[in-house]
């Protein structure tokens, strides 16, 4: 359990509790978790190959750095109001934990997030920017499926895979050392359960 800035504790939940809740049978881990303008969408569109992702890392992505696996903190303003401390103990000192389910929910996301357009989710350390979505489906249809899982859920397409990378093992990770969540595949594909804290961050400055 850590503290939060607001009356209500958060309570982190392990891996097995996040593939209790979102692996359906006999499915298992495999695999190694705004735009503002038009231009800014087509950017970021990929052409999806089957069997191209993820893309996989070593453990030395995640090897201890000047503040547990990355260089630096958290950023100390997250967006959507999450909690700074959470954050920091989830981006950097965790591999196997993650905020409880649903607690994206009780942030300022719904009320903040554009319902029209895709929002760019960027590292909470270093304000790189690693998913963008919805990408091929509605918004309507992202948050139904994060809704039914407790956490972001987030597919290849809308995945920048030149900061974000797996582990065999299925963690989903930045480049950086930066601790997202998990790749848990299901009917439809890989699919990324990735923790708000860890890409609540600003756009690095240019």
């Amino acid at each position: 359990m850590v503290k939060l800035s607001r009356a209500a504790p958060l309570l982190l939940v392990s891996l097995s509790q996040v593939a209790s809740r979102s692996l359906p049978a006999p499915t298992a881990f495999i695999g190694s978790s705004i735009a503002s303008t038009n231009n800014a969408f087509s950017r970021r569109s990929v052409s999806v190959k089957a069997g191209e992702y993820p893309v996989i890392c070593g453990e030395d992505t995640m090897s201890q750095k000047a503040h547990g696996t990355s260089e630096k903190p958290v950023q100390k303003s997250l967006r959507w109001e999450c909690d700074n401390e959470t954050a920091d103990r989830i981006c950097n000192f965790n591999r196997h934990y993650a905020e409880f389910a649903g607690y994206w929910q009780t942030t300022k996301f719904l009320e903040e997030v554009s319902k029209t357009e895709p929002t760019e989710y960027y590292d909470s350390v270093t304000g790189k920017l690693l998913f963008t979505a919805p990408i091929g489906r509605s918004m309507e249809d992202f948050l139904k499926e994060s809704m039914s899982h407790g956490w972001p859920s987030f597919r290849d397409e809308e995945v920048n895979w030149e900061y974000v990378r797996c582990l065999e093992n299925g963690e989903c990770v930045s480049t950086s050392g930066t601790h997202l969540g998990h790749n848990i595949p299901d009917g439809k594909g890989n699919r990324y359960c990735i923790n708000l804290v860890s890409v609540a961050g600003e756009p690095e400055e240019e």
